[in-house]
């Protein structure tokens, strides 16, 4: 068994970790420690320990790991002091403000013996997940071009910021995500190319990126805007042989925010109608077009990952490489920022 425990109690605890960690026996969530109880907005979970005392979390002999699921500017200081107090620990992404900040805590949790990771959940997107399927499988040949697409159509957000943070732009919240998905299944790049913009102009919010990673000829673009009214295809992928078009993203994160949860049988299941298409031409010169029945995603495997290098002591599937390369990348991006 694997106890646990949460400081921050607001929507990234209660959406995004909560309904996955409660389904697994093998993990019981023992206490939440959040600063402000007047502010809770979320029901009670039966059977955990709610405090506003942060000494309860971390000088209890049970808990060994604990998830820091608070704002951006607070996971050093959390994550030093988790560690510091000789237990396990998860951060929500992104996981510090710099890269530096993150050699740091790896240093130290490497020192103590401890497991410290980022809570990259992306990587268990079903509509990633089936393109990894689909360029395994080869009818598309050698790969040339992946697109990998992220937008929205919410200009009251951008229109409304009259300021730039660097650590709370778009590209550090939602870049993340798909430079993780990047590095881990593509590895480090020979060369990136950045475009990250504020396209109502210098002072605003960060609203737009396209980075484009380089692997000898093949060549992974990931872009996003908040000026999309047509969202583009969460993935596009070109091989010598064929292509393969996902339109629509995984749906998990569209189930939680209808408080529909994993306990559902259909949760976060593409329908036929959510399928990629595969088109390839085989040996014989003949053109095939086919839907690929999409691979179901699951947020929780990061937990099931974390029990296993924990009680298990196996090595981490998110690496402290991968997270320091990703926190490269997003500090040069916004280096570029146009």
């Amino acid at each position: 068994m694997l106890t646990i425990g949460y400081i921050g109690n607001g929507k990234s605890t209660n959406r995004y970790h909560l309904p996955f960690v409660l389904q697994r026996e093998n993990i019981k969530v023992k206490t939440i420690y959040r600063r402000n109880p007047d502010h809770d907005n979320w029901d009670k979970i039966k059977g955990v320990h709610y405090t506003s005392d942060l000494n309860e979390l971390l000088q209890d002999e049970e808990i060994q790991l604990i998830v820091i699921c608070t704002k951006h500017d607070s996971h050093y200081e959390y994550a030093k002091l988790v560690l510091e107090h000789n237990k396990h620990c998860l951060v929500e992404k992104p996981f510090m403000e710099t890269s530096e900040q993150a050699k740091e805590i790896f240093a130290l949790a490497k020192e103590k013996g401890l497991i410290v990771q980022a809570y990259q959940n992306r990587r268990f997107d079903s509509d990633f997940l089936t393109v990894q399927k689909v360029i395994e499988e080869g009818k598309i040949g050698d790969l040339l071009e992946v697109e990998m697409h992220y937008d929205y159509y919410r200009p009251e957000v951008p229109e409304s910021a009259d300021s730039f943070d660097p650590n709370s732009s778009f590209l550090y919240g939602h870049g993340c995500h798909t430079l993780d998905q990047v590095i881990s299944y593509f590895g480090k790049p020979d060369d990136i190319r950045y475009e990250v913009k504020q396209l109502l102009g210098q002072g605003r919010m960060n609203d737009y990126f396209d980075l484009d990673l380089y692997y000898g000829r093949l060549k992974v673009s990931v872009k996003s805007s908040y000026f999309r009214l047509k969202e583009r295809p969460s993935f596009v992928v070109h091989g010598n042989k064929g292509c393969f078009i996902k339109e629509t993203k995984d749906r998990q994160e569209e189930h939680l925010k209808l408080f529909y949860m994993p306990d559902n049988k259909d949760f976060g299941i593409d329908t036929i109608h959510h399928y990629g298409v595969l088109t390839y031409i085989d040996e014989e010169g003949t053109i095939h077009e086919e839907k690929v029945p999409s691979v179901n995603g699951d947020y929780g495997r990061v937990y099931d990952d974390v029990y296993e290098a924990v009680i298990n002591g196996k090595d981490k599937t998110i690496t402290d490489e991968q997270t320091l390369l990703q926190m490269e990348m997003l500090e040069n991006g916004v280096k570029n920022l146009k």
